[in-house]
């Protein structure tokens, strides 16, 4: 049995063979495509849409989950996180004990290393800027296998603060500020109003992961830092290079044991454990892209499913095109022409057209880039890393080329026939239709409206997932609220005295400042990512045996920070600026933290401390109770309790700013600066955002999924209804004498019309019916980024089901009422 109606293997290597020797029929065809200008712009915009879509998402894949980390040996590279789940604090890093105990006792790792992302203030006074910077340990640069152009790096000495003003500057820091100065090392580069003198410059190109550090300083510390006091203050993140030989398993082994071994002298081993505790070693690209890979995945998938579409209309536009030349092909056959030749031609066209269509792709794709980065592609991890460079485009050209070879096969098997008969009358005047290439055509139909069903069930379960996670409440009014960040540098502010005083002055001048409502400072502003948490007791709260102490969001709150967000007060009062005097120990809870230790009760009076023991020097009184808000993001289901203090019990250098006004927040923001740089012509002014637009930015991931998902089924029903009208549209031209001699013989133009759409709604009836078991299979690999939307959702089924049906019956109508306009004359005058 041959590849297409005989010949067995024969015909198989007739055409694998025809695809290594089709360079000749090349010029032949481009003069036939230049004729045929129609057909040819179709195709062509199809593929370039089509492929188009795959390039951009190819790019975004390629950059996050294909591509190797830019580093030396990067799959040994892993990262080690503590995790607490009985306490609620899971996979948070590591702390600089760990460091310490971990670099000289883990046999598995070469190298450990530890960082702390960071910024500094660079610049003279008036005109102060923050640029970012790590902290690292020495072996930063030695783990990630990344060479220094000049200099070295850091010291064990200069791991001390005495000795810390140094710096590694990045190759691009250097051109920009040292104007490339081959004399840079022992420079000096004022940070924070400190002298830093430059060590070492790094090699071209050099980011770590999606970090934009320009210069990198010690992560120095006090010998008491490093106690094991202190191994569970977990806010820095670990970076670790495996041996050779030795796999990520077996380091995991290893670490369990390590623990176990350091619990033993650990001062708060049974608390520990009682939380759960454990310690994951896992390959660093892994874990970056963790959170990111499904949502990836999914989108690839839809581009994939566009790209099949697109193709299955192609493939019967060609199909139809090549039915109209079947005869000929049959008498060249005839002649003596072999089967080699016509697959040859027909191989050379579709790889010509796809190539074509695969280079205008790519210049779609460049323009998707830029619509994905629109829509927040740069913010996921590695997101930084997105570009068209020359290894996506040619594997997309590649890719292209193998889109024309799979579409020459359909084409090959309708018209290099080994029974010559059937073609050679297949245009005679009995209006008689090839049943194969019929069912070919209606197959491929078919397939469409399955796939843009598909595509259509899953952009209405992205959508339906982000509509439910908007209509959640923050818990706070975020509108006209103005928000900013300030550091306060260690020269000026080494002290929490000189600190609170700053802001005291600070707070003053803006509560007076024209338009202003409310203001004041706290630290863990809600949706900056910026969040503290700690250890907690509660005064007459015992813990159970095998339970755990919890954590909860700590941080501080000064002035108006409560009313300037809008946190309602559910009971007791604000903290006030009398708060801030020396002896009073007092803070707020919200309503979460309230019931979960006093259900049914009043907190008020209650007393608390953020540690792990409760004694009179660290308690805390609850004079007030604020409303529960969204801390991370709106999907936050389980709240965790946040405790707010006073500036006097939490000072520190990183404060945000949040600011009430009645006029457009914008237009406060220059008058803000002023008022800064009027109390310290040092300190910059930073980050400056609506609040609004703080809580926009965390639906991005949720947000551009059912943009794009939504895009690709809106291009799907496109592309689905050009492929049914031209299907049928085909189908009553082949039928056109058989239609008019039914006509002529009494049948109603009713009838006709009426036999043409039943046939649009069969195909649409089956299509739906496989694209219903698509929609099930799509919605189960989607589960885990759908929020609170059942995996097969009848009503967004019900609602696909009747936007393809309007779209395919709207499509099927114009040629079937074509159809029942046949003229039986001009219907039998026609060859």
């Amino acid at each position: 049995m041959g590849f297409c109606n005989g010949g067995g293997f024969g015909g198989f290597y007739v055409f694998v063979s025809a695809s290594f020797s089709f360079l000749p029929s090349l010029r032949q065809n481009v003069r036939r495509l230049a004729k045929e200008r129609g057909f040819t712009t179709t195709v062509l915009l199809t593929l370039a849409l089509c492929i188009g879509a795959n390039v951009a998402m190819f790019a975004v894949i390629d950059a996050i989950l294909i591509r190797s980390l830019p580093f030396e040996n990067a799959d040994r590279l892993v990262t080690v996180m503590n995790s607490y789940p009985g306490a609620g604090a899971e996979r948070i890093g590591s702390s600089l004990p760990n460091y310490y105990d971990r670099r000289e006792g883990m046999e598995s790792f070469a190298s450990t290393s530890i960082r702390q992302g960071g910024s500094a203030i660079i610049g003279e006074a008036g005109s102060p800027s923050r640029i970012e910077r790590d902290r690292v340990s020495p072996e930063f640069f030695e783990t990630l296998g990344v060479e220094l152009v000049m200099g070295q790096t850091f010291t064990e000495d200069q791991l001390l603060y005495a000795n810390a003003q140094v710096l590694v500057i990045t190759h691009e820091f250097w051109q920009d500020y040292f104007d490339g100065d081959p004399d840079v090392l022992d420079r000096e580069v004022i940070l924070d109003g400190l002298s830093n003198r430059v060590v070492g410059v790094l090699e071209p190109g050099f980011r770590y992961l999606s970090s934009r550090a320009k210069f990198f300083i010690p992560l120095a510390s006090n010998l008491e830092d490093r106690e094991p006091n202190r191994r569970h203050s977990n806010n820095m993140q670990m970076i670790a290079r495996l041996k050779n030989g030795v796999s990520v398993e077996a380091a995991q082994d290893e670490m369990n044991r390590f623990n176990e071994r350091l619990l033993e002298s650990d001062p708060y081993a049974q608390m520990v454990r009682d939380a759960g505790f454990r310690t994951f070693v896992v390959n660093l690209h892994e874990e970056v892209v963790r959170e990111a890979k499904p949502i990836l995945l999914i989108l690839q998938a839809g581009a994939i499913s566009l790209l099949l579409i697109g193709s299955v209309n192609l493939v019967n536009l060609m199909l139809i095109r090549a039915k109209g030349r079947t005869k000929e092909t049959a008498v060249r056959q005839s002649l003596g022409a072999g089967r080699g030749h016509i697959a040859r031609e027909i191989l050379s066209e579709t790889v010509l057209l796809s190539v074509i269509g695969g280079l205008l792709g790519v210049g779609v794709g460049a323009l998707g880039i830029q619509l994905l980065k629109a829509l927040g592609a740069q913010e996921l991890p590695l997101g930084a890393m997105i570009s068209l460079d020359g290894r996506v485009m040619v594997i997309s050209v590649l890719g292209a080329a193998l889109v024309g070879i799979a579409l020459a096969v359909p084409i090959f098997a309708l018209v290099a026939r080994r029974n010559l008969a059937p073609a050679l009358h297949s245009e005679s005047r009995t209006g008689t239709v090839s049943r194969g290439a019929q069912a070919a055509r209606y197959t491929f139909i078919v397939v469409q409206i399955a796939l843009a069903f598909t595509l259509l069930s899953g952009a209405g379960l992205l959508g339906l997932s982000l509509q439910k996670i908007l209509k959640n409440s923050t818990g706070f009014r975020p509108e006209s609220v103005l928000t900013a960040s300030l550091s306060l540098p260690w020269k000026n502010y080494p002290e929490a005295e000189p600190r609170q005083q700053f802001l005291e002055r600070l707070l003053g001048e803006l509560r007076v400042m024209p338009g202003v409502i409310d203001v004041g400072f706290g630290s863990n502003l809600p949706f900056s990512g910026n969040n503290s948490n700690n250890a907690t007791v509660v005064e007459g709260h015992e813990v159970k045996p095998g339970d755990s102490i919890r954590a909860h969001y700590t941080g501080f709150g000064m002035g108006e920070y409560w009313q300037a967000l809008g946190i309602p007060l559910v009971e007791g009062r604000y903290l006030e600026d009398a708060d801030l005097g020396e002896g009073m120990r007092v803070c707020l809870v919200d309503t979460a933290f309230a019931e979960r230790y006093w259900p049914g009760e009043s907190a008020l009076g209650h007393r608390i401390a953020t540690d792990v023991e409760f004694n009179d020097e660290n308690a805390m009184t609850i004079v007030g109770v604020v409303g529960t808000i969204k801390q991370t993001d709106l999907t936050e289901e389980i709240p965790q309790g946040t405790i707010h203090m006073p500036y006097s019990l939490r000072s520190q250098q990183f404060v945000f700013l949040t600011l009430r006004t009645a006029m457009a927040p914008e237009a406060i923001s220059d008058s803000l600066r002023e008022v800064v740089l009027g109390i310290d012509p040092e300190l910059p002014v930073d980050d400056v955002r609506l609040m609004q637009d703080r809580i926009d930015d965390t639906t991005i991931v949720h947000r551009s999924p059912a943009i794009l998902v939504g895009i690709f089924a809106g291009a799907a029903l496109l592309l689905a209804a050009i492929g049914t009208f031209g299907v049928l549209a085909y189908a009553v031209g082949e039928r056109k004498r058989e239609i008019g001699v039914r006509i002529a013989i009494g049948a109603r133009p009713e009838r006709v019309l009426r036999d043409f759409l039943w046939l649009g709604g069969k195909l649409l009836l089956v299509g739906v019916v496989i694209g219903v078991a698509g929609a099930w299979l799509a919605g189960t690999l989607m589960q885990s980024v759908l929020y609170e939307v059942v995996p097969f959702h009848l009503g967004i089924v019900a609602v696909a089901g009747l936007v393809l049906a309007a779209v395919v019956l709207a499509a099927s109508y114009l040629p079937s009422s074509r159809a029942a306009r046949v003229s039986p004359m001009e219907a039998m005058r026609e060859d």
